[in-house]
């Protein structure tokens, strides 16, 4: 017989499968209860984030998130607080990654490739404006929505187990290594919004041309390729599509482009539009306060609840015994069919 299905709840989302696990967070499909929306559900251990001494850092985050909304960038909707656990709600978004469509269809032509590189320094332009750094801009956070739009995940949150140091710049080494900046992997400090424009120009040659610029199994040699901005353009890359690439993988930070830069590059430039959307919404920050406050009334409720087991026909009569179903039958009906 069917087993009872437990239904795991946090607060009115109804809580699914994981879909996605990371060091300190793991994701998972929620839906809420009173309007069918479905969520992506981040899930933190408060404790971990308590004993690596970055409270503060993922309120601020936390707290900015909820103030960017930009139709390239996820939408974080909510944050709850049980005891033991952090839980942040983040739009679902129901296309998959980018990069699926490369492994699916090879490199994309330099128009398709623009126009999600458009979207992508949109994202990146209007967080660095307010002061949101990605860190680990890769191929895992480029999600599409249903109508094909880029959609950039985990923007500021990516970055949990950053720190930034007394001389204003961040101190750790993470990403994946392949999209990393050289100035990371020297560590002596980097500049947030000079690292993930690095990020976005190894994002932007993967799209031409469907291979990674520096990749090598061994990591000393990859390092080796980062720092000195080793890589060669395919030959069917237009010259100025290979003019910004080369402009944007300059192992220099201080002579890296900048955004503003970009946006008047000439390749960069054919068909561009601004994005057009509403920024006029008041955020209440008051659930970012306290999710950290430790008293009983502010934690959600955490519950299973036993769904009775879906039964067919058989198993419900064979755990009828004693159960007159005689008049659930037309008499005349039934002999005739006998």
């Amino acid at each position: 017989m069917s087993q009872p299905k437990i239904k795991r709840r946090v607060g009115k989302y109804e809580v699914g499968r994981t879909i996605g696990e990371g060091t300190f967070a793991k994701v998972k499909f929620a839906r809420n209860s009173e309007t069918g929306e479905p969520v992506a559900l981040k899930i933190l251990d408060k404790e971990k984030v308590l004993k690596h001494k970055m409270a503060e850092q993922i309120k601020r985050e936390i707290a900015t998130m909820k103030l960017i909304k930009h139709p390239n960038v996820v939408r974080l909707y909510e944050v709850m607080g049980s005891k033991t656990k952090i839980f942040i709600v983040l739009e679902f978004v129901t296309g998959g990654e980018l990069f699926d469509k490369i492994v699916k269809h090879g490199r994309m032509r330099e128009e398709e490739a623009r126009r999600y590189f458009h979207q992508l320094i949109n994202a990146v332009d209007y967080c660095h404006s307010r002061g949101v750094y990605h860190r680990d801009l890769k191929p895992e956070n480029l999600l599409l929505d249903a109508y094909g739009n880029l959609k950039v995940s985990d923007f500021g949150l990516s970055a949990l187990s950053q720190q930034v140091r007394d001389d204003g710049l961040l101190h750790t080494t993470c990403g994946t290594p392949n999209y990393v900046a050289p100035e990371v992997l020297n560590d002596r400090g980097y500049d947030g919004a000079t690292a993930d424009l690095w990020s976005c120009g190894v994002i932007l040659f993967v799209l031409l041309a469907g291979y990674l610029p520096f990749d090598d199994p061994n990591l000393m040699t990859l390092y080796k390729k980062i720092s000195a901005a080793e890589f060669t353009c395919p030959p069917w890359l237009s010259f100025s599509a290979m003019k910004l690439i080369t402009r944007i993988l300059d192992p220099n930070p201080m002579t890296r482009i900048t955004i503003p830069e970009i946006l008047e590059d000439e390749w960069f430039k054919k068909d561009y539009k601004p994005p057009v959307f509403e920024e006029k919404e008041d955020t209440n920050l008051d659930d970012v306060e306290a999710v950290f406050k430790d008293s009983e009334e502010h934690h959600v409720m955490e519950k299973r609840e036993e769904q009775p087991a879906a039964m067919n026909a058989f198993e419900l009569i064979s755990m009828s015994k004693g159960l007159n179903l005689g008049n659930l039958f037309d008499a005349e009906q039934f002999s005739a069919g006998i």
